[in-house]
């Protein structure tokens, strides 16, 4: 945690000197992340800059901290500062006038791993199968809850939590998840505690379940009304928790409640962060969803430089969205635009280490936040 720390602090420091200095050298390729509580788009950052800079690109990264406007902002001064291309992760559908302006100025656009609502200004999106995250979050409490062994007549109770309603990969993540859920939903195996969308599409529902900017306190909190409301008088043995830092709030609002003192739901999460690995290794957080965010850094930029060569777009290890049935992740509800997909894995008490093996964290970074 103290290497990514240090990592956001020397890349805020170099994009505030970026931002507030006109006499800065011209760069190439701007990154532009929504936030730093989440770990992941910190560690994003410093990839997609090192990978641009691997390949010769000058390149500059600026963090929005979950403000849009203040993104927007950074935006424009990439493009005054004479950047070719940039690469967009947005806070929420606000970023689209940032992309006009920029498409104005002749300068393309990726949307990674989230998609830029609302906007016909740009050509690529690049990200993972976020449906079949969902569905591998489904298979986790599949698992976890042997469902297949399951009966009507002893159900197993869920509670559900989405991620933010202005982030487009949730409503993919949810329904993904419920294409696994719902059989068992439907036969009385597994019983609902609390707001229960069939899909996304059940925006009253949907709302009452998502979580504003992914935020972890909102969703102790919600999971706090409900130990204390709708699950007050039940066990629950699961939750569909979206990502890990929702899924480790949830965690920790169940460990106060003496009810969970001796055995945990199965909780699940996403982007393998080295909490969460530890928090699996040792029992308590059931799963997450490895998304090798060193490949996506990797794929957008080989994307980026070649757009900029004019060369024909060619990236190893993913899939066109179109090309498998799943062109509507790539619909920005303006235009659709080339979404590139790469794939997630499941990752449980039996396999934590594969993000140690694949080197995105060494084993030094899971032991220490094991002592956390």
């Amino acid at each position: 945690m103290k290497r990514i720390v240090a990592v956001m602090m020397a890349l805020c420091i170099g994009t505030f000197a970026f931002v507030g200095c006109s006499k800065k050298a011209k760069l190439d390729i701007g990154i532009a992340m929504p936030e730093t509580h989440v770990e992941r788009w910190v560690k994003d950052g410093a990839t997609l800059k090192a990978e641009a800079e691997k390949l010769g690109y000058k390149a500059e990264v600026a963090f929005g901290d979950a403000d849009q406007a203040r993104q927007n902002t950074q935006i424009a001064g990439f493009v005054t500062n004479g950047a070719k291309f940039l690469v967009v992760g947005n806070v929420n559908d606000g970023v689209a006038s940032a992309v006009a302006d920029a498409a104005a100025s002749k300068v393309q656009v990726i949307a990674y791993d989230r998609i830029i609502a609302n906007s016909a200004d740009y050509d690529y999106y690049i990200t993972f199968n976020n449906f079949k995250v969902g569905q591998l979050q489904g298979q986790a409490i599949e698992q976890g809850l042997n469902l297949k062994a399951a009966t009507a007549a002893s159900p197993k109770n869920i509670t559900l939590f989405a991620g933010s309603p202005t982030d487009g990969n949730a409503f993919f993540f949810y329904d993904g998840a419920m294409d696994v859920l719902t059989p068992y939903i439907s036969s009385g195996v597994l019983k609902v505690v609390g707001p229960y969308p069939p899909t996304s599409k059940d925006t009253g529902n949907f709302q009452r379940i998502a979580t504003e900017n992914w935020s972890g306190p909102i969703a102790k909190a919600r999971m706090e009304n409900l130990l204390g409301g709708d699950a007050r008088n039940v066990t629950l043995d699961a939750v569909l928790a979206p990502n890990d830092t929702l899924g480790r709030a949830i965690i920790e609002a169940l460990k106060a409640d003496a009810k969970y003192a001796g055995k945990l739901p199965v909780v699940t999460g996403q982007d393998a962060e080295p909490v969460s690995l530890a928090s699996i290794k040792n029992g308590e957080q059931y799963a997450t969803i490895f998304k090798d965010t060193n490949k996506l850094a990797a794929a957008a930029i080989l994307l980026a430089s070649q757009v900029i060569k004019g060369q024909a777009v060619s990236i190893p290890g993913s899939v066109l969205a179109s090309d498998i049935g799943l062109g509507s992740i790539g619909d920005t509800g303006k235009k659709t635009v080339k979404a590139y997909l790469l794939d997630p894995i499941l990752i449980t008490k039996d396999n934590w280490k594969v993000p140690v093996d694949a080197g995105f964290y060494s084993q030094q970074e899971i032991d220490t936040n094991s002592l956390k």
